[in-house]
């Protein structure tokens, strides 16, 4: 019952942090400041009533419209907040399954969690990537824009957790923890290979057409990845990420105004980095059961 009462509370957390999320997607770009003035439309200026913020729902009951001046909402606002809350359920059914009734207990009991601070730092952390992919995916789709002091944060505070992740892997299987220095660097090597990666297609791009194909936000953003989830999982998001890019190239190549504007289509930008988000949402829930059936399937 803990697990199930677990994850509907993540869940709803989600949605109460995917709504902040929103706000910050709307004004990070603009530059203004995500605590002053209130909620309030993009549109007339009206601040928002209390019952006009409860994620989803309100959305729901405006059907997507302004109160005042009808002014389409979006769709970007629900998905946003269904998305964080949806990821941060599935996270918590997850991780939930790791620890005894004991463990439950000893850390979700406010008065204990002193005693176990690397065990609250991993919470904390894995609740922040799922919104971290979802708020770079959306800024990269929506401004082409992976701003630094998002991403090289999420990668100082992914290889944290990773050693966090190994120490405790180690502790449910009682055995002792492992040296810190040797899982450090494998963390470090995966980082340094993935933003490798992106870094090699840039410069291959540029030798091949004279200009840049690839930004260096996705380098950073690959890097946050390998830092996350690993080399081997990072480098299933990025061909989750690459694949979904070409059938939305492919997309937007068969539409017919496209096609008569085949020049002008050759040099307009795709997100790169809303997909490798996506890939990285896939990798981080079923990245290793994905792993595993290829390497059964490729005999290896």
């Amino acid at each position: 019952m803990i697990r199930i009462y677990g994850t509907i509370f993540a869940g709803l957390m989600g949605l109460c942090f995917g709504s902040f999320l929103n706000v910050c997607l709307s004004r990070w770009p603009a530059g203004e400041s995500i605590v002053r003035p209130g909620s309030h439309c993009r549109q007339c200026g009206r601040e928002l009533a209390w019952w006009e913020n409860l994620p989803l729902l309100s959305w729901l009951a405006l059907r997507g419209r302004c109160r005042t001046c009808r002014v389409w909402i979006g769709w970007r606002y629900p998905l946003v907040e269904f998305s964080v809350g949806v990821l941060w359920a599935l996270q918590a059914w997850d991780y939930l399954t790791l620890w005894s009734m004991n463990d439950l207990l000893a850390t979700y009991y406010l008065p204990q969690l002193i005693h176990y601070p690397e065990r609250l730092a991993y919470l904390i952390g894995w609740a922040i990537f799922p919104w971290l992919l979802v708020a770079l995916a959306v800024l990269d789709a929506e401004n082409l824009w992976l701003p630094d002091w998002l991403t090289l944060p999420g990668i100082f505070l992914g290889f944290i957790c990773t050693i966090l992740k190994t120490r405790r892997h180690m502790e449910i299987s009682a055995l002792s923890p492992p040296p810190l220095l040797p899982g450090a660097l494998n963390c470090l090597y995966g980082i340094l290979a993935a933003a490798g990666l992106i870094l090699l297609i840039r410069w291959s791009y540029w030798l091949v057409r004279r200009r840049e194909g690839v930004g260096l936000g996705d380098a950073k953003l690959m890097a946050l990845l390998a830092a996350w989830l690993g080399l081997p999982q990072s480098l299933l998001a990025f061909a989750i990420g690459v694949t979904l890019g070409a059938l939305a190239a492919i997309f937007v190549l068969v539409i017919p105004k496209a096609r008569r504007e085949s020049e002008s289509w050759a040099a307009s930008k795709l997100p790169l980095g809303t997909f490798l988000c996506i890939g990285g949402m896939v990798s981080s829930l079923w990245g290793k059961p994905i792993l595993d059936a290829y390497l059964h399937w490729a005999g290896l």
